[in-house]
This record gives structure tokens, sequence and C-alpha cells, in this order.
């Protein structure tokens, strides 16, 4: 079998000794060092859990900022762009410099980041200003998630030696993964029933609170448990790749995201497209140019990494698509608090987190994990097609749970067998490379999950208000003089009048949010919004769509996985130099 190292010496040497790095005393074979598996458990369920805060929040971000569909979903995106931009980079500063310090700078990172986010001015200061604030604190807590992320998983790969230790040590990996997305809404729904301060919406802040607690742990926990570990040989800084990949990606996530809003023909949003088509070129040419590439461009010879590249993309699309239109179903349409919301996402995401080390495990230790991979798809799209029949008017979770344990059950397995895939098919010493071109795929996958689907939903949303109103001469009327209300209002009341016109007029989703009533001193109701049951449904049937689209990629997912995916029944994947000897 081929020698590879986790420290300075050279890979496959004879006189290397078989200990850890930096002539630490050597450990079990067979297992993974117990204080780096939970400081890297820890530290990715804390990058989880920020990363899923915003699910939870969206009813109340729309309630507080005041945003129109873009600007929403760009307090989740700022986080998951950076994330995904700057992934592969960190794989590569974790062989070269030490896993441990990055594992510590990311978290300290983290907690600055959701700090910022806490300190967001409030409801007096301009509009654009609260939201700057916002994304850079979201920005910042992204890249500190960059920089866990790839090197949780560098850590375990680099520090497992036999494919029980890999399978196993992956599962908990996934697991703590999977639980950062259940307890993060639960916190979530908890913590914003308390005030804060005097605006009643403001309650969102508590959680940015937790996870600077949670980041704080993590960095201290990471500092005293963690082994340090790292790959340097045949390792170093490659700018050119790390320059272009970065605009590459930065390029693409900025048109998907921004072209609902001005438009997939707009200039900007061309541009993006271009730049990410014309920079992905220029990685290609840098990398094969390069004599310490990023990314090894021979790894896309072996079939299975290339085929579980692509599916990693469309799984996690799958798998954060899923979750997101659940969260605006709940939420944004229907109206449900927080709280009340987060039952569906501990559901969603609690049957992924207790099946995965009891049973992904152990399926992914003695089957091809393309079988796993491929029934783990299935499940979310059987998931994804059942929640498209249930009609927006069912207003309750409870018709949701079914499907959404069938989908959940399905990420366990997903999160666990992609993962197992991409890293078992390369040699332990570009653990690191592997890892962040993982972590990379993952939460590209993650981020166009909301772009695409929000995109498509908000689209066919517009379109139906659009038709409806054409159709319908009295709700024309009715609009018509909603909008010019405001001229002939009371004086103290002008300015609510004229924001709630605003927005009825920003889209679907503002159009949802302003009351088709209100209640007058006496207690008798009067018409006010009459946009609101049309905008309802329109919501209701485009995000419908949405389940269906997400449901129909990640059937074409499993059936890619099981076709083109080599190896037998109980070929494991694992390579001889995915492993210490």
């Amino acid at each position: 079998m081929a020698r590879s190292t986790t420290g300075a010496d050279s890979a496959g040497s004879p006189s290397s000794p078989k200990t850890a790095e930096h002539g630490r005393r050597p450990h079990h074979r067979d297992t993974l060092e117990q204080g780096t598996l939970i400081a890297a458990a820890l530290c990715v369920f804390m990058a989880q859990f920020a990363l899923t805060v915003p699910a939870g929040l969206n009813g109340l971000f729309q309630q507080d900022f005041s945003t129109s569909a873009s600007e929403l979903t760009w307090i989740s995106d700022a986080f998951l762009v950076p994330v995904t931009v700057l992934e592969l980079t960190f794989g590569l500063l974790g062989d070269l410099f030490g896993r441990r310090r990055l594992l510590v700078g990311g978290s300290v990172l983290v907690a600055i980041g959701c700090a910022t986010c806490v300190l967001t001015p409030g409801s007096g200061t301009d509009h654009t200003t609260r939201l700057i604030v916002m994304w850079t604190g979201q920005i910042i807590t992204g890249i500190g998630a960059a920089a866990v992320i790839p090197t949780t998983l560098a850590m375990i790969a680099a520090g497992t030696h036999t494919p029980r230790a890999r399978a196993r040590s992956i599962s908990v990996w996934a697991a703590s993964l999977s639980l950062g997305s259940v307890l993060s809404p639960l916190a979530c729904g908890l913590t914003a029933r308390w005030q804060f301060g005097s605006n009643p919406y403001a309650g969102w802040r508590w959680a940015f609170l937790v996870v600077v607690v949670l980041a704080g742990v993590s960095a201290v926990l990471a500092f005293l448990l963690a082994q340090n570990s790292s790959s340097p040989e045949g390792r170093s800084l490659d700018w050119p790749g790390q320059i272009t990949i970065g605009l590459s990606v930065l390029g693409l996530l900025f048109a998907v995201i921004q072209g609902p809003t001005s438009g997939w023909g707009s200039a900007e949003v061309i541009g993006g497209f271009a730049c990410a088509a014309v920079f992905l070129v220029a990685f290609v040419l840098a990398e094969r140019r390069s004599a310490s590439p990023l990314l090894r461009l021979d790894l896309f010879n072996d079939r299975n990494f290339t085929i579980a590249a692509v599916v990693t993309v469309v799984g996690m699309f799958a798998y954060l698509g899923t979750g997101y239109v659940t969260s605006i179903r709940l939420t944004a349409i229907q109206g449900f608090t927080p709280l009340r919301a987060s039952l569906a996402f501990i559901v969603f995401n609690g049957v992924s987190a207790l099946i995965q080390v009891p049973i992904a495990s152990r399926l992914i230790e003695r089957y091809n994990p393309k079988w796993v991979l491929g029934g783990g798809l299935l499940l979310i799209a059987a998931g994804d097609f059942w929640m498209a029949t249930i009609p927006i008017g069912r207003q309750s979770i409870t018709p949701l749970i079914p499907p959404l344990v069938v989908a959940g059950a399905g990420v366990a397995f997903v999160l666990s067998a992609v993962t197992s895939v991409v890293i078992n098919t390369v040699p332990n010493h570009l653990a690191g490379m592997a890892a962040g071109w993982t972590s990379l795929l993952r939460d590209f996958g993650f981020t166009l999950g909301p772009a695409v689907v929000g995109a498509i939903a908000l689209s066919r949303a517009a379109q139906g208000i659009s038709d409806k109103v054409a159709s319908t001469p009295a709700l024309s009327q009715a609009l018509d003089a909603f909008n010019t209300s405001a001229a002939t209002a009371p004086s103290d009341q002008r300015e609510a009048l004229e924001g709630a016109i605003a927005a009825v007029d920003s889209g679907p989703l503002g159009a949802n949010a302003v009351p088709a009533t209100v209640s007058l001193p006496d207690g008798s109701t009067v018409p006010f919004n009459p946009l609101k049951e049309t905008a309802f449904h329109a919501l209701g049937s485009a995000y419908s769509l949405g389940y269906l689209i997400v449901g129909l990629c990640a059937l074409a997912a499993a059936l890619v996985t099981m076709v083109l995916i080599g190896g037998q029944r109980t070929d494991t994947l694992i390579t001889p130099e995915s492993l210490n000897d």
C-alpha cells in the first residue's frame, strides 16, 4: 500500500515514522483521535448552525428591514457566497500552515461576524445602511465558516486509516452538520420570542448572539483538543488559481442571485455570467501550468470523482432548496412564527442526524456508496413531490411532517455518501484539496438552492398576480384605489399608508405581508390590501412548483449516480492511497 503523511515528511518515505504530525505520539490506527473528532464535530456544527439561522427568521427580516425579495435573499447569500468562493483556498492554507490554527481563526471570525449582525442599527437608521451592516456581518461570518468547514473534513480524512474508521468519522461529521441544521431553527424560534429593545421584530438578534457564544466555545475547544495536521509536501500558494476560481464563482453566484431582480438580460447579470466563464477558462489554464495547483485537474480522470462532483452540487441544491421552500411557505407566506416553523426543520434535519451514524455509516462501510447516495436522492425527490401536492390553504404544519421525514432520511444518506465518494477516491496527502473541493461544491449547491428556486417561484407568482389583476376588473379598480389612497389619508396615517402601498407594489412577498383588512378603533374591520388573497394563492402555487423542481433535480441526480458511478455492489470506492499505512 502506498504511504502518505499528514505532516511535513515526504510521502511514502521508508524512513518516515508512523506517527502523528510534529513528533506527537502515534494513536490507534483504527480510530481518529477523540479530541480531534470532538473539535471537528463541534466546529462544523457551529458553522452549519450559523448557515441555517436565516432560514427560520425570513419573516422577521422582512418585517424589520422591509426587504425586497432580492434583499431578503442576499441576507442568506451574503454568508454563502464567501463560503463557496474561499473554501478551496482555505483547504490549501490548512495543508500548508496547519489545520488547527484555521479552525480556531475561522471560529473567531464567525463570532465577529455574528456580533456585527447583532449591532445592525435600528429601524430609525437609513434602510440601505442597515442592510449593508447586516450583509457585512454575514460576509465576515461566511469567511470564518469557509475556514472551518473544509478544515474539519480534512482533519478527519488525514486522521483516519481504515475504511471502518473513515466511514464512521465522516458519518459523525455529517451528523454534526445535520444537528446544526436541527437546533438552529429551534434556537431561532425560541429566542425570537424575546424582546430586543423597543422594536417588536428585532428578536432575530438573539439567534446571532447564540452563534457568537457557540463560535467562542468552538475556538477554545479547537485550540485545546484538536491535534494539528498538515500536508505541505508538493503544495504551495497558487495565487493565479485562487484569484481566477474566486472571481469565476463570484461572477456566477452574483448573476444567479441578481437575475430575478435586475432581469436575466440586464448588463450586470450578463456580465456576471461572462465573468464566470472567462475566469473559469483562466483557472483551468492556470492549473495546467502550475507546479503546485490549487486543484489537480487529473483528479477528474477518475469518473467517480467527476460524477460525484456534479452530484454534490445537485444534491446540496436539493437539500437546501427543500429547506428554503419550506421556510418561505411557513414563515413568509403562511405567517407562522419562527418557533412554530422550527418544528418542520427539526423533523427534516432531525431525522437526518438520528440515522446518519447508526445506519448511514454502516451502509457506506459495507456497500458501494453510490447505492446509498442514489437511494438518498430518491428519498429527497419523493418527499419533495409529496410536498408539492399539499395546498397552501392547509394552514397547518402537520401535512408537511410525513414528507419531511422522507426527505430528511434521504439527506442523511446523501450527506455522508457524497462526501465519502469524493474523499475516498483521492490520496490522503490531498485530503485538504479534496475537502476544500467537496466543501466548495456542497456550498455552491447550497447557494444555488435559494437563488434558483426563489427566482423561478417569485417570477411565477408575479406573473400569476399580474394575470389575475388583468382578468378581474373589480380587483384592478380596488388596487388602483388602494395605490392612490395615501393622497387623501389623514396626515398622521399617511406615512404608514405609503409604506404599506410600497410593500404591496414591491412584489409577491410584500403583497402577501400587508393584511387584507385593518381594525378600526371601534373594533370593526375595513378592507385594506386588495392583493392579499391573490398574492397568497399565487405564492402557494409558485412555491409548490419550487418543490417540484427540486424533486426533479434530485431524481435526475439519483439516476446519474446509480448508472454512471462505477464499482460493484460491495466496493467501498476507497483507493489504497487514500489511507495512511
